[in-house]
């Protein structure tokens, strides 16, 4: 009979990490963690060893016990106390601590991976903790190295290498090694205990993938081992390997995913961050559970007032930083001023055929196509009995995009991930073909305009117009668009469209992503958004759409075709 690994098998129920409550426990101010089976003379032991600790950038160098609150020690106490001492095992695998600036992060992991040293029983352990920048790095040494520095019975047994960032026991000769997300953090890692500062900086990096890989690959071999992430809200949106790592703790703390990941998220539920309920001075304690400690309401209250007059870009930081709200759409300077009103104008539900069923005449607009560039195809129905304007996306890429634009590769890949992005060896031999193929079921349901619905940049076509005329389109079809200023009008009309409820569109990851990339600048009395302006971030899929808002507002009608006949491709939300 074949014996089944212990691993393999189902996980003690009494070890469940999910708070399906969070948010009663968030709203009335209880514990965010758990009832867990504890090894509490373990818990203890580490508690002990961490309230003794001193805090070397505070005046008179309190120790942790005296500075730190409760919610602090209820996490420490589970960190360690999950470890069973009889099987050398931990229960709980990893960790994932989300909260704002300011609340001790950087403080809490330096004093938690010398705890980890300290109680460390395997020889020659490798514990690292890895900082967002090199910076940042040497703050997170220089914060280890110095509650070492104020305790003599820890002088005596650690042995600090200033010049290499590296703190080691003497009697286990375990490394502590601080790192960098700056810098190659891993390679062929077999670290026993991980500190991660700052995921979503080193998550939104296009080598987080196979960082993460490493590192866990690495604690397969170290029962004993854990991977602890202490981090705020992203900046922007979550993309990349943190939006991946967000999504998992929030499963786990939800109960849909049953992992061995204890996630504390101090966020505010999503009806209330949605309702800008962050603005209210009473939830501010709610998501920040230092408060009165290290972070002070006063300091938020005039933070947030200075954030309102520099504008929504100052906001969007302010409330994703100090109060762990999560971007949808990147409010910049400058910006483009429909993105005030894009989400709003989402229906996630409505899908390509869908828009081509129920129009009267449907557009296209195209852009971009260049090797670092995306194509971008945008397909924009006026509704027979509505008459609002509803639109859909698509972008094409060269695989090369990923090493000339390697700062958007992990963006790039969840877009093709959920089937908005296509990428192909050749623009000229996949996606012309296959734009082509897709205008032309507009064409044969009899949705196209006799001329003219076709709109694109003049600049750099030809090899698309060969391939509509290769299936039958004439010239005549086919629109150039001028761009710059003379984009003006599509600039401004899809605003008021969006915000009155006149344009609607099928809540694509693709096209929120390149709306909030967009930046608007004037020019005279016109306003321009350029490729230009927004930097190695893309829009040219948000350009498509200023072409087709063009075309549509010329109010076109529709030529004769037959029935709809849809490439089974283009049948997404």
């Amino acid at each position: 009979m074949q014996v089944l690994d212990p691993g393999l098998t189902a996980r003690d129920p009494a070890w469940s990490t999910a708070v399906p409550d969070w948010k009663s426990r968030l709203l009335n101010k209880r514990s965010l963690l758990p009832t867990l089976p504890l090894f509490d003379e373990v818990a203890e032991k580490a508690l002990r060893i961490f309230k003794r600790l001193r805090v070397p950038d505070l005046i008179d160098n309190p120790t942790y016990g005296e500075v730190c609150d409760d919610w602090v020690f209820d996490f420490v106490r589970v960190i360690f106390g999950s470890y069973d001492p009889e099987t050398k095992r931990r229960m709980i695998k990893e960790f994932f601590l989300l909260v704002p600036k300011k609340n001790g992060k950087s403080a809490i992991a330096a004093a938690i991976i010398v705890t980890a040293a300290i109680l460390n029983e395997r020889p020659g352990a490798e514990l690292l903790l890895i900082a967002p920048t090199q910076e940042i790095s040497h703050i997170a040494f220089k914060q280890a190295s110095g509650i070492i520095d104020l305790d003599p019975d820890l002088s005596a047994i650690f042995k600090v290498q200033t010049n290499l960032k590296r703190i080691t026991h003497l009697t286990t000769n375990a490394e502590i090694k601080i790192l960098s997300a700056d810098g190659d953090v891993v390679t062929g890692s077999k670290a026993s205990f991980i500190l991660i500062d700052e995921t979503h900086v080193l998550g939104s990096k296009a080598k987080a993938p196979g960082v993460f890989l490493e590192l866990r690959g690495g604690l397969k071999s170290r029962p004993e081992g854990f991977l602890l992430q202490i981090t705020t809200q992203s900046k922007d949106r979550p993309t990349g390997q943190f939006e991946k790592e967000l999504q998992r703790a929030r499963a786990v703390r939800d109960g849909h995913l049953n992992l061995p990941l204890l996630a504390v998220l101090y966020e505010l539920p999503e009806d209330m961050a949605e309702a800008e309920k962050w603005r209210d001075r009473e939830t501010w304690g709610l998501v920040n559970p230092n408060l009165g400690r290290s972070v002070h309401a006063q300091d938020l209250a005039d933070d947030l007032i200075a954030a309102e007059n520099d504008g929504p870009e100052a906001l969007a930081l302010f409330a994703s930083q100090h109060l762990n709200v999560q971007v949808g759409i990147g409010l910049k300077t400058g910006r483009w001023v429909g993105a005030d009103y894009w989400e709003k104008a989402a229906r996630p539900k409505l899908t390509l055929e869908e828009i081509i069923e129920t129009s009267e005449v449907v557009v296209a607009g195209v852009d971009g196509g260049g090797l670092d560039d995306l194509l971008g195809a945008y397909i924009l129905g006026r509704h027979r009995e509505t008459k609002v304007w509803q639109g859909w996306a698509k972008a094409w890429a060269d695989r090369d995009v990923m090493t000339l634009r390697q700062s958007i590769a992990p963006e790039l890949l969840e877009l093709e991930k959920i089937g908005d992005l296509v990428f192909v060896d050749n623009l000229e031999e996949e996606a012309y073909p296959d734009l082509a193929e897709l205008f032309l079921s507009i064409r044969e349901a009899g949705k196209l305009p006799e001329a003219d619905g076709l709109g694109m940049d003049p600049e750099g076509v030809g090899a698309l117009i060969d391939a509509l005329v290769d299936v039958g389109f004439a010239i005549t079809d086919i629109r150039a668009v001028s761009q710059g200023y003379k984009l003006n009008g599509a600039i401004k009309t899809a605003p008021n469209k969006l915000k009155s409820g006149k344009m609607i569109h099928c809540g694509q990851r693709l096209m929120t992503w390149c709306v909030g990339n967009a930046k608007a600048e004037a020019r005279g009395n016109a306003v321009i958004v350029t490729k230009q302006a927004s930097g190695t971030a893309k829009i040219d899929p948000l350009m498509a759409m200023f072409n087709a808002v063009q075309l549509m507002s010329w109010n076109p009608v529709a030529g004769s075709g037959g029935e709809i006949v849809i490439p089974s491709d283009y049948v997404v939300g």
